[in-house]
């Protein structure tokens, strides 16, 4: 097919499709495939030079499952020696190689290792090693100076592809969803059009230190690059097109009457089960309203407004962001969205370990009673991933201790009330201000006390901020003004909400910041006092939580802290006549534990909020992605070793993809490292005790004699003692083989029939169990299907390539992303509120007003 345009004077680039690997078979694969069409382009060029000859394109996610920026070591260990040996075919070959761009999270890491090429020996000879470089990218300019630079220093005249760049919808939503401080991206087309113009200008004022290939199909853009290199007399360029675009363009351009710069096609090569993902890229970057591709096919739209200068156009909103697309910070507005810490920067991360060195967190968690720090006997906290290592103590408070707290929350609770909605959300907010500041020393605490790795010691800091804000803001809507009930002529009959008491607010130790600090805003929030009982495992996180509250003017005597046993203090506080209410965080048994205590008490019924976990589940359709799906499993499956409440327990594969799809997944699981929660590369650590380890591994000797052993990753030899379980996936009937939820990285996977899908689904439904629900499928009727007759709370629906949450959540609980504030918010708060439902007559003789009742729902 290149033939005929190559006799026309056009030379080729071509473009290996192949998106990520996700398994060390398919890099192996992706590298042959890159071997192969270096040899057989190598052939065909016939030592015309890398220049004019025909180049090879390669990605680099393709030759290694890990190719992230926190795998850096990795990278250099595996990636590196394959990017090297076809760099050397190339060489041998003389041709050109281009290492395409991705991410942006990866651009650090590329040019890492193309510095490292650059300074290969064995390719001091050869000027085709290349590298694309996106201009929508807000360091586009400094990335073009630094590879100047690197040309210079290295001898290499290197091959630098511009393009504008096809990743600009994922980076968006990336940005918001990791609450950046700003996109790392241009917000409008018009700013990467002048980027583009001024990263032109620098590789063009470069002379031969580079050989430019500027890759556009904006004739605006190629008609300026043509006059600036005519003005600077600097012909050793070329244009780039994509294969079966800009056709129209490009014979205008190889038919000037003057000079001709040369043109080359980037053409892509693979099969069509990878093409998909490469034209739904193209079809984004060029489909675009503002895409010149797009607005050149309008008719109605006069040629001189399509040229128009870029720089003149963005004069007239003087530079700015584009106001529809919402920053990162500001995604919730009026909320505020939670700041997030990009790990893959290496300037934040040496900000981390700089705060790291300074900070001295408490290392002693102590009952906080009337804002008091008890003192104690007291008992080592040891490390989940290093029981030799002992990272705090903890002095436990007795049942006395205990209705201390009870009673003095229960008198401070009419004044907490008075200070209004207002005031209480204002503390709140101010709570989650000082937590961001104090966010490194809560992630080491999570890190260190709950084994949480970085990754989600930075989630679990942004979602207990979420909540703090979410519940303030919730509060305000609900709480300060009284709603106006209809009612017949003359009534004027309104509803206020006020808090209940005193709460006992437990919570577990897989979230020990997050849910923790979201059942206590929501209960401040509604104007009740709280009690706040921290899992036994992680007391230090929870009371460097109330200390940072009680700074931001939550009084003592409003919030209490009472480390210890649950079983010993719940029992005595449950006991207590005074007691408004429980909420309660953990398993299911517990929760139903409680539910009798609370029962069997006289007085008045005592409310109490459960969220549980359960048997989650995933459904996935012969239509999915299988790439897609793999890296879903794995998130959902062993991210925070599985310790989630929303963790994926049970996947349902139909039958004609389970062979295809488990290899996938078992060469995805290959990849991941069981390891120290403080390393950045570690994927899942230990589980949180010995209690929890031995019943995991309890349950796989048991599933593995009963059912089938799929696979396991074997346990590091160079770990230390500690609470290990690695990730396991056993087969099994179906759901109905399980009879508890195994909290811990265990998947259990399941063929089915497609004729049988409602079985499947009423199996599910009848387990009890309400909590998440996954699917991956392309067919609507299905997913509608399932979403009607599922009875859960949140559905995942993973339709062509997009997400989506629908259902609600009745009273809260974790999403599938493990970040942000619970669904169903306002319904949790009102469980904490008291309703006074308040009818006035304003029919009485004389107009006075009579109270006809005030009742308590």
């Amino acid at each position: 097919r290149a033939r005929p345009w190559e006799k026309r004077g056009y030379r080729y680039s071509y473009d290996m499709l192949g998106e990520a690997a996700y398994t060390d078979a398919d890099a192996i694969g992706y590298f042959q495939t890159y071997l192969d069409a270096i040899r057989v382009v190598g052939l065909a060029s016939k030592g015309q030079g890398c220049i004019r000859s025909a180049g090879v394109s390669v990605k680099l996610s393709a030759l290694y499952p890990r190719y992230e920026f926190a795998k850096a070591a990795h990278v250099h260990q595996v990636l590196y020696p394959r990017l090297l040996q076809l760099a050397q075919a190339a060489a041998q070959a003389n041709i050109g190689l281009c290492v395409d761009a991705e991410e942006v999270d990866r651009l650090e890491i590329s040019l890492d290792i193309i510095e490292q090429l650059a300074f290969e020996p064995s390719l001091k000879d050869w000027q085709g090693l290349g590298l694309a470089v996106q201009a929508y990218q807000r360091r586009s300019r400094a990335v073009v100076d630094w590879l100047v630079d690197l040309a210079e220093r290295s001898g290499h005249r290197l091959m630098i592809r511009l393009v504008k760049g096809a990743y600009w919808d994922t980076e968006i939503k990336r940005a918001q969803e990791a609450g950046l401080a700003t996109f790392p991206v241009f917000t409008r087309k018009l700013h990467t059009d002048i980027a583009y113009l001024a990263c032109a200008r620098s590789l063009i004022d470069a002379g031969m230190s580079i050989y430019p290939c500027f890759a556009s199909h904006n004739a605006q853009t190629v008609a300026w690059i043509l006059a600036y290199a005519d003005q600077q007399q600097h012909r050793e360029f070329e244009f780039q097109r994509l294969h079966g675009m800009g056709e129209p363009l490009y014979v205008q351009v190889s038919e000037r009457g003057e000079w001709r710069p040369a043109t080359r096609i980037y053409a892509p090569v693979g099969g069509h089960e990878h093409l998909l993902a490469y034209l739904v890229r193209r079809l984004l970057e060029n489909g675009a309203n503002s895409s010149f591709v797009n607005r050149m096919v309008d008719d109605a739209l006069p040629i001189g407004e399509l040229v128009r200068d870029p720089i003149e156009q963005a004069s007239h909103h003087d530079y700015a962001p584009h106001p529809d697309i919402v920053q990162p910070l500001d995604v919730f507005w009026p909320r505020i969205n939670s700041k997030g810490l990009d790990l893959t920067d290496p300037l934040v991360l040496q900000a981390v370990q700089h705060r790291l060195q300074v900070i001295k967190p408490n290392r002693l968690a102590q009952p906080i009673i009337g804002g008091k720090a008890l003192a104690g006997q007291r008992v080592a906290l040891l490390h989940p991933a290093d029981t030799t290592q002992q990272v705090g103590e903890v002095i436990e408070a007795t049942a006395e201790q205990a209705l201390q707290a009870l009673r003095l929350a229960v008198a401070a609770q009419p004044s907490w009330e008075a200070l209004g909605v207002e005031r209480r959300a204002m503390i709140l907010e101010k709570a989650a201000d000082l937590f961001e500041q104090q966010r490194i020393m809560l992630m080491q605490l999570c890190v260190e006390e709950a084994g949480k790795t970085w990754k989600d010691a930075v989630a679990e800091i942004r979602e207990a901020v979420d909540f703090l804000r979410y519940y303030a803001r919730e509060a305000r809507r609900l709480f300060d003004l009284p709603l106006r009930l209809p009612a017949p002529t003359g009534e004027d009959n309104q509803m206020v909400l006020r808090g209940r008491g005193a709460w006992l607010c437990i919570s577990p130790w897989n979230f020990p910041l997050a849910i923790f600090v979201g059942q206590i805003a929501a209960a401040l929030a509604a104007g009740n006092t709280v009690l706040a009982k921290p899992a036994e495992q992680t007391p230090l996180v929870a009371a460097a939580a109330v200390r940072l509250l009680h700074e931001a003017g939550v009084r003592g005597d409003e919030l209490h802290l009472l480390t210890g046993d649950g079983a010993r203090l719940g029992k005595a506080i449950m006991a207590a006549p005074n007691l408004a209410g429980v909420v309660f965080t953990g398993s299911t048994e517990v929760a139903k534990l409680i539910n009798q205590q609370l029962a069997a008490r006289d007085g008045a019924i005592v409310p109490l909020i459960a969220e549980t976990g359960g048997l989650n589940c995933m459904i996935v359709d012969s239509s999915a992605l299988p790439e897609q799906v793999t890296r879903d499993v794995l998130a959902s499956a062993f991210q925070s070793a599985g310790q989630r409440c929303s963790a994926l327990r049970v996947l349902y594969l139909q039958d004609e993809i389970y062979d295809r799809q488990m290899a996938m997944i078992q060469g995805a699981l290959a990849e991941l490292k069981v390891g120290l929660p403080t390393h950045l590369d570690t994927d899942l650590s230990a589980v949180i005790d010995q209690e929890a380890q031995q019943g995991l591994l309890a349950h796989i000797e048991t599933f593995r004699a009963q059912h089938k052993l799929i696979d396991q990753l074997a346990l590091p030899t160079d770990l230390p003692a500690g609470h290990w379980v690695t990730p396991t996936i056993l087969e099994v009937s179906g759901i109905e083989a399980l009879n508890q939820e195994s909290f811990g990285p265990i998947l259990h996977v399941a063929r089915y029939s497609v004729e049988k899908i409602d079985q499947v689904v009423d199996a599910i439904n009848q387990k009890g169990y309400g909590l998440t629900l996954a699917v991956h499928s392309r067919i609507e009727m299905r997913w509608r299907r399932i979403a009607r007759r599922a009875r859960v709370g949140n559905i995942y629906i993973n339709r062509n390539q997009i997400g989506a949450i629908v259902g609600s959540q009745p009273f809260g609980g974790q999403g599938l992303s493990g970040t942000g504030p619970k669904a169903g918010g306002p319904h949790y708060l009102l469980r904490f509120a008291t309703e006074h439902c308040i009818s006035a007559d304003l029919t009485a003789a004389g107009g006075d007003t009579r109270l006809m009742g005030l009742s308590d729902t």
